[in-house]
Parts: structure tokens; C-alpha cells; sequence
């Protein structure tokens, strides 16, 4: 089969994968949702740690799938990364797109969950930079500054992560479950609806990541670019859809808390995980630092029109989108060779 075929076929696996992706996610999220109210856990922790995981878990499968396969988590990484910068840029400002009126912020969406996040992207970059200082891969063939993230290195994310959940029940200490209506949920079906989705999920991701690397040794596009445009879109799908209908029934700051929690969760989770399933990592810090660079400054655009009255407007979603439009459009000219620029060749 000739590498055109190769290519066309695999497009096509990315989009029925995508679409796997999509049913699973919607499984597993309403049924998260609903075994959360059965169990009496706090909205605060419905949103921003159970629903956030749930949507969350097509990226963390990317990770632990592009590790099993290529034995590199840089397919993740970018997946992860891509994905982030997607959610802070496309999902809010499509909610506000969708919505007829603003969508209405709080204090506690802008200084505690954007400002953790802001917390999160720091400690992860700062991990990166000790593997390139104290673990420097010095391989034949290796980027100049490539580093192993190694699972002690690992660890350092995940205990953040352990830090944020410490703080999210700290805040709802004193609340009390209503128990009203969950004699409804049959709880067997939910589980059911669980499990279901997780296995879809998992059988999806891994054949997106499979064609997505392939169509990335196809073309000779580095792992790194492939995740962070394509898989990141396609595994962002269902954050979106959850997004979306939340700032739609007038639930804005579950609308952007969904986005922050979840970016929190693959940042601090995700990436570890990968690097935990194969030992150590070897990361091109030359590729991760401008992405993580262009995600800071997606965070703080957001921070910025959240911040202003507290709310997001229409005008301030298209001001996201057009950023992120921008983002696109710069990484495919630099993969193409058309710009020089930022990112390393290989």
C-alpha cells in the first residue's frame, strides 16, 4: 500500500476514533455526574475533580497509549499541551459564543482555580527543566536540550495534584449532601454506563494515537506537533460538548471550571503517568518550552476577560478564538518549513 493510502486510511480511523471518542466521554461523564449526586459529593468537587477527571480521561489515555506504543510520552506531551492550550482558547469562548447573554465569573473561578492553574503549568515546566539539568539525555541523536523526566521527577506534579484535592475538600468541609431525588438514579445502570464508556474511550484513543503516528512518520512531522494539533482536538471534543451545554442551561462557572479542572488533572496526572508507565521519559525541552509559553499566555488572556467585571462576553469569546486561530496557523507554517521560528526542526 502505497504512503498516500497509508495516510487516507489512517484520516479516516482518526475520524471514527473521534466519534468513539465523543459517545464514550458522554457516557462517562453523565454517568460520573449522577453517581456523584448518588454519593453525596459537593458540587465544587462534582466539578472540578469528578466531572474534570472524567472528560479529562481521553487525554490521559493519549498519554498512557502513546507510551505502551512508541515507548516516548512526547505524543502525549503534546497531546496534552495542544489540548490545554485548545481548552483555555476554543472551549470558553465557543460557550460564549453559544450562549445568548455574557457568561457570568466569580472570585473563586479567578483566584483560586485560574491562579492553581497558573500554579500548575509553573511546576510542570519547572519539572521539565530539572530533567534537562540533572538528567540530560546524551544519546546519539538527541536534541540538545532533551532531558529524562524521570519517576522520582514524576512524583512532584502528582503530589500538587494530591495538594489541589486537599484544598477542594478543605473548602467544602461543612457541606451537607442533598438527598433529594437520588432514590431515582439506578446506580447499577450509572456503573455500567461508567465502565462502558471507559472501554470505548480506551479502545478509541488507542487507534487515533496508533494513525496519528503514523501519519506523523509519514509525513515527517515530530511527534510533539502531531500531538498538540490532532490528538489534542480530537480528545478536547468532549470538553467541549460538556462546556457548552453547562454555559447553555446558565451554569458559566461550571462551564470554565470543567476547563481548569480538567487542564489541572492533565497537566499534574496525565503527563506523570506516562512517565511512571515507561520508567523515564526523554523530553525535548527546546519543543515543550514555546508551547508551554504560548499556553501561559492563553492563561492569561482568559484570566484577563474573566477578570473584567467578572464575565465573558461575546466580543472577548471571539477575541479567544481568533487567538487560537492564530496559534494554529503559526505551528502548521513552522511545520511546513514556511517560517523560521521558535520551534527546533526535529
Amino acid at each position: 500500500m502505497s504512503e498516500a493510502g497509508v495516510s487516507l486510511l489512517d484520516i479516516g480511523i482518526i475520524v471514527v476514533a473521534t466519534v468513539g471518542i465523543w459517545i464514550g466521554s458522554g457516557w462517562l461523564e453523565d454517568a460520573s455526574e449522577e453517581l456523584s449526586t448518588y454519593y453525596g459529593l459537593p458540587q465544587v468537587v462534582q466539578g472540578a475533580i469528578v466531572t474534570a477527571v472524567g472528560s479529562s480521561f481521553p487525554e490521559l489515555a493519549s498519554v498512557v497509549f502513546a507510551a505502551i506504543l512508541t515507548g516516548s510520552i512526547e505524543l502525549g506531551v503534546g497531546a496534552i499541551v495542544g489540548s490545554a492550550i485548545f481548552n483555555i482558547l476554543v472551549i470558553p469562548a465557543l460557550s460564549g459564543i453559544a450562549k445568548d447573554d455574557q457568561i457570568e465569573a466569580n472570585r473563586t473561578l479567578v483566584y483560586k482555580e485560574a491562579q492553581f492553574y497558573m500554579l500548575a503549568v509553573s511546576v510542570l515546566v519547572i519539572t521539565f527543566a530539572l530533567a534537562v539539568i540533572y538528567y540530560p539525555d546524551n544519546t546519539a541523536g538527541a536534541p540538545e536540550l532533551a532531558g529524562f523526566v524521570t519517576r522520582p521527577l514524576a512524583l512532584i506534579p502528582i503530589g500538587l495534584y494530591g495538594l489541589y484535592i486537599f484544598i477542594q475538600m478543605q473548602d467544602t468541609g461543612d457541606y451537607e449532601a442533598d438527598t433529594d431525588g437520588i432514590e431515582d438514579i439506578a446506580v447499577r445502570k450509572e456503573w455500567g454506563y461508567l465502565v462502558a464508556g471507559l472501554v470505548v474511550i480506551l479502545i478509541a484513543v488507542e487507534r487515533l494515537v496508533h494513525s496519528v503516528d503514523l501519519i506523523g512518520a509519514t509525513l515527517g512531522v515530530p511527534e510533539f506537533i502531531m500531538g498538540v494539533t490532532i490528538i489534542a482536538a480530537a480528545t478536547s471534543l468532549p470538553d467541549a460538548l460538556v462546556s457548552i451545554r453547562a454555559a447553555q442551561d446558565d451554569r458559566g462557572v461550571a462551564s470554565i471550571a470543567n476547563v481548569l479542572g480538567s487542564n489541572t488533572f492533565d497537566l499534574l496526572v496525565a503527563i506523570p503517568i506516562g512517565v511512571l508507565i515507561v520508567g523515564s521519559a526523554s523530553i525535548n525541552f527546546a519543543m515543550a518550552v514555546p508551547m508551554f509559553a504560548v499556553l501561559t499566555l492563553a492563561t492569561i488572556h482568559l484570566f484577563t476577560v474573566l477578570r473584567t467585571d467578572l464575565s465573558l462576553t461575546q466580543l472577548e469569546s471571539y477575541s479567544l478564538l481568533l487567538a487560537y486561530a492564530v496559534f494554529v496557523v503559526w505551528v502548521v507554517l513552522e511545520s511546513a518549513g514556511v517560517i523560521a521560528g521558535i520551534l527546533p526542526a526535529g
